[in-house]
Parts: C-alpha cells; structure tokens; sequence
C-alpha cells in the first residue's frame, strides 16, 4: 500500500506540478498526515523537493511547496533508424542530459555491425550521465520493426532488412563490455509507438488523448493514443501502417508486397520524385536533415520538380490518414520525421484530402499538427518509458541514490 501511495504522490507531482501537501492531500484523496509522511520519503529518496512558501489563498501558517525532482536519476532512449542511430539521456524532470544523432547506412550493414554501433553510442549517453552523477534507471531501444517486446527480438523489419534479430541479448553484452554490470533494464519497442509516447508526453501536443502520430523515414509507421493510452495491439505489433495497400498494382516494398502507403510517400519515394538518383539528397553519409535542408531550400527557390514531389506526398499523406481520421477519429493527427520538416508544403494537399475523403463533418473535429520533437519523437519516448519505473514504484530508487548533485557545465 505505502509503495502504491508513493507512486501516486509522484505521478500527482509530475502531472499537477508543485503543490503543497494541504494541495496533495485535497487531490490525491489521502489524509495529511499520510502525504507529510510519503512527501518526506520521496525527498529522502531525492525524487521530490520543497520549494517557497504557499502564499496564495493561505489561511494562517504558510506550506512549503513540494515539487518533483529527481535530477540524479536517468532514462536512457536509443534509436535505429535505416539511415541514423540516436540517444537520448532524461532526467526525470524531463531535462535532457545528453542527445546526439550519429549518420549510418544501417541497410548496408549487418545486424552485428549496426549492434556495435548502437551500443557505442549508447555508451556515450551513460557516461555522461556517470559524469553528472545521474543514475540510469533503463534503456529502450526503437527500431522500425516488428518487436517481441517479451522476447527482445526484431520479429520482422522490412526496411533494415532484419528476421528474428535477438537486439537486446546483442546490446546487453556489448553495453556490459563496454560498461562493465549495467544494473538496470534493456527494452525494446516499435519506433512510433514510442514516438507517440513521446509526443504524448512532451510534445507540442503533450497531453492529448487522441491523437494519431505519424513519422515518416524511409518507412511509415504510426502510433495511435486512444482515451489516453497507446494502442499497442494483442501481441504489440501495432504501429505497421506503412503497409497499409493503398495500390495493389503499385512500387514493391520491401515487405514483399506492392502499393504500401509508404512507397508513395515514405522517404525513399519522395527522395526519388525529388531528385535524379546521384544527386546528393540520396547520400545516406549525410545527417538526414542536412538533406532536407537541400530540399526545403531548392522549395523556397520554386524548383518546379521539388514542388510537384511534396505536392505529391503531400496527396498521399492525405488519402492515407483519411483511413486512420475515419478509423479512430482522432482529435490531433501530428506529423513526425521527415514530414514535419517539410510539413509547410504537405499541408496544403494533404488537407484537401481529408476533407475529401473524411466522411465525419469537419474531418470529425480533427486537426493536423506539426511535430516541434522531429526526429528525436522516438528516442524521448523511450527515455520517458525507462523513467516510468520510477513513476510505477519509486522504492526502487534508494535514499540518496536520486539526489546527486550535476556539474555545472
């Protein structure tokens, strides 16, 4: 019971933000005496604070304010992508500790070689949270896949060209190499459902309770939250609609079959519209948003087959997510990865769309969004799932062990 109770408080202080423990009490339900108990533990603990003096609207002594901490303990995020790896260190503030994204040509290479550079870079967010004296808590890994999340394997990855992958038996012993005993978990889930979580969480739209998140790389994958809560399928394997058949006569994908949606308006099919195949937005060498930068430049000088390639996704994007729009009628459809960075010239036809195609009036009271997170959706959203332990039980932090004190720099 004491265990649940403490991760209420928690959650409450995350949620509500900073409130005096008259203010816990009242929201949470429990008696003062049983808050002043709990707040006192997670102090100790180091995943809460007190702050000023609750001034406003007191009667008689004032009450110290309590506010969520947790500076010393950290989630770690990691991304796959077909072109880019990333990591993402967070505090459980939501402060970011250390973020980079790395280029890789992860088709060209095999599932050993793409493991050896994950885990270096992973390394490199855990060392920086040992430099800032910040405890990791878990890692979650994002991968374009198909994922036994129970199993820790790549089930099936069209895009990287993976089958039956043991990704975080792989990652483990690396990271042990590298790191010696590591100490917490590795996880692995599908990279738009944690981009969805991600957004959900800290995103321009943080917060909403239906939303349907697109991200568009060289695939297309989506993660729906319904009522608040991801959508995660019988067996996890939701996030796929990239394969939504949208041309039964259409481009070959690499999942074997034709006329998936993200042939017509996954990074890969609009890079070809865009460009002749030696052009320098093809080169998988470059950072990907170093590429569309080119792009979003040769738009702005009014490159007639640049314009006409968005134009045509943007159509594309449209008519596919007037299939997700009358599905699950969301309140918010947010455009992630590529198509956030280009989403000015999307838009316009995507819009015309779904107005079309939606059958709800006013596209069933949805809007389309744009993606402040980019490509680093996927890589919050599993830091954000390794901190939920921490929300789910905070016992599992020991006295002290969350309250270091970072370096300045």
């Amino acid at each position: 019971m004491r265990r649940s109770n403490l991760a209420l408080v928690l959650r409450h202080l995350r949620d509500a933000g900073p409130r005096s423990r008259a203010g816990i009490a009242a929201e949470t339900g429990l008696n003062k005496a049983t808050v002043s108990s709990l707040v006192a533990e997670l102090v100790e603990r180091g995943l809460a604070r007190e702050g000023e003096l609750d001034r406003a609207g007191s009667v008689g002594r004032p009450g110290t304010i309590v506010e969520l901490d947790g500076r010393g303990v950290g989630g770690v995020g990691v991304e796959v992508n077909v072109d880019y790896l990333t990591a993402l260190a967070l505090d459980l503030t939501g402060t970011v500790l250390f973020e980079q994204r790395v280029a890789l040509d992860v088709q060209a290479l095999p599932p050993a070689k793409v493991l050896d550079a994950t885990a270096e870079l992973a390394a490199r967010a855990l060392r920086e949270c040992r430099r800032l004296k910040v405890a990791p808590v878990g890692l979650t890994l994002a991968i374009p896949a198909l994922v036994d999340v129970e199993a820790g394997t790549v089930a099936f990855a069209p895009n990287l060209h993976w089958t039956d992958v043991p990704v975080v038996t792989g990652l483990t012993e690396r990271l042990t190499q590298r790191l010696g005993r590591l100490g917490f978990p590795i996880r692995m889930a599908n990279d738009a459902n944690l981009g969805a979580l991600g957004e959900h969480a800290m995103g321009s739209v943080a917060g909403t309770a239906d939303l349907v998140y697109l991200t568009g790389e060289i695939g297309v994958g989506g993660g729906v939250i319904s009522g608040g809560r991801l959508l995660g399928g019988a067996e996890g394997f939701s996030g796929e609609i990239g394969h939504i058949q949208l041309d039964p006569n259409g481009r070959r994908c690499g999942c074997g079959r034709r006329g998936c949606w993200e042939t017509i308006v996954g990074l890969a099919g609009m890079l070809r519209l865009a460009a002749e195949p030696n052009d320098p937005v093809h080169d998988p060498s470059l950072d990907l948003e170093q590429r569309l930068d080119m792009l979003r430049r040769r738009a702005e000088l009014k490159d007639r087959r640049t314009l006409d390639a968005l134009a045509q996704v943007g159509t594309g994007l449209g008519i596919g997510a007037a299939v997700l729009v009358n599905v699950f009628n969301p309140r918010v459809v947010l455009l992630g990865g590529y198509f956030a960075q280009l989403g000015p010239y999307l838009l316009g036809p995507m819009m015309a769309e779904l107005k079309a195609r939606v059958v709800a009036p006013d596209i069933g009271g949805c809007r389309v969004e744009l993606s402040w997170l980019g490509f680093s959706a996927a890589s919050r959203g599993g830091a954000n799932v390794a901190l939920d332990a921490v929300f789910d039980d905070p016992a599992r932090v020991a006295a002290g062990a969350g309250a270091g004190e970072r370096d300045s720099g």
